[in-house]
């Protein structure tokens, strides 16, 4: 099997790289591994330090919106695993064309080119956020889209376009959709990371509003293992959510962090909300649980707490980032 994973330097897709090379997850053993990210500021090929003397592994520099460069990767590959995307909310609200561009253009070019070299399955990664926001219950798979941020919208149009192909044109797609990553090597933009690596230093952290917006954390190794299960038998033109099983409110989240980081709430400081902030998010995973076998293994008490640790012991990867 040779693996060809987009965004591969990001958080959450590095951590699929490191995993699928060691042998932790429950898909076959990659023949080889490719690597294409076109290395942004969320981007970083230190987070490849601990697999990257692996022969199997090939890292790739390059736009997924730059056609030539995707149609001289995508050949020879069996499966792409496609992380790559702009990711960050606030970011959205302040300029939306790169998400447009990254996240619906680019997943195009990727899924013309799989199309073109006939590409055994293309697993696209999607968030939670393209549903919206939900007071009560939780979304089924089969829930209309209603995304609220140009980051939503965007990645909404790439999830309908993966389907598309799938439609139209019989392609192997499978699409994921997950809640809220934390854990070692995300970037610092982030609120758990940006919490505790600000404590760690002595500073302050934003909360936005009340507080009281609602979501569901999953511990990376999880996701990473849910994408891995749907790589090998989701069911091909389906969606499969991906969630960890605990809501928080952001401010309970921030009270836990504190706890972790030996500080007190002297240390907030409360902030105007976000625009067009969801309120609350809740995955439904019966889906995946059943047909594939998927279950949480990372309680968030000891999530957050290797996370935390594993903070205090890196500084030398995150302090360069936040400069």
């Amino acid at each position: 099997m040779r693996v060809l994973v987009t965004g591969g330097a990001g958080f959450i897709g590095s951590e699929y790289v490191r995993e699928l090379l060691h042998g932790s997850l429950p898909v076959g053993a990659p023949a080889a591994v490719t690597v294409l990210d076109k290395l942004t500021y969320s981007g970083n090929l230190a987070n490849l330090a601990p697999v990257k003397d692996d022969p199997r592994l090939r890292f790739v520099q390059a736009d997924i919106c730059d056609a030539a460069a995707v149609d001289e990767v995508v050949p020879d590959h069996d499966v792409i695993v496609h992380f790559a995307a702009e990711s960050h909310v606030d970011r959205s609200i302040a300029g939306a064309a790169p998400f447009v561009t990254t996240n619906v253009l680019g997943t195009q070019t990727l899924l013309d080119a799989a199309l073109r070299h006939g590409t055994g399955r293309f697993v696209h990664v999607s968030t939670d956020e393209v549903y919206g926001s939900i007071e009560d219950g939780s979304w089924t798979e089969e829930w209309p889209l209603a995304p609220n941020s140009p980051y939503s919208a965007s990645k909404a149009g790439s999830d309908l376009l993966a389907l598309a192909y799938h439609r139209t044109h019989g392609m192997d797609v499978v699409v994921t959709r997950c809640s809220n990553n934390y854990g070692h090597y995300q970037y610092p933009e982030k609120v758990i990371p940006l919490f505790v690596t600000n404590l760690l230093d002595g500073g302050t952290v934003p909360l936005y509003g009340d507080g009281g917006n609602i979501r569901d954390w999953l511990h990376v190794r999880d996701h990473c293992r849910g994408i891995a299960l749907v790589q090998d038998k989701g069911r091909p033109g389906e969606v499969y959510n991906i969630g960890g099983g605990t809501e928080l409110t952001n401010k309970e989240l921030t009270g836990l962090l504190l706890e972790a980081c030996g500080a007190d709430w002297d240390r907030v400081t409360p902030v105007t909300d976000r625009k067009g902030h969801d309120r609350r998010y809740s995955l439904d995973i019966t889906k995946i649980s059943q047909e594939l076998g998927y279950v949480p293994s990372v309680d968030l008490e000891t999530g957050l707490a290797r996370t935390v640790q594993w903070y205090r012991d890196n500084r030398s990867w995150w302090e360069q980032l936040k400069g």
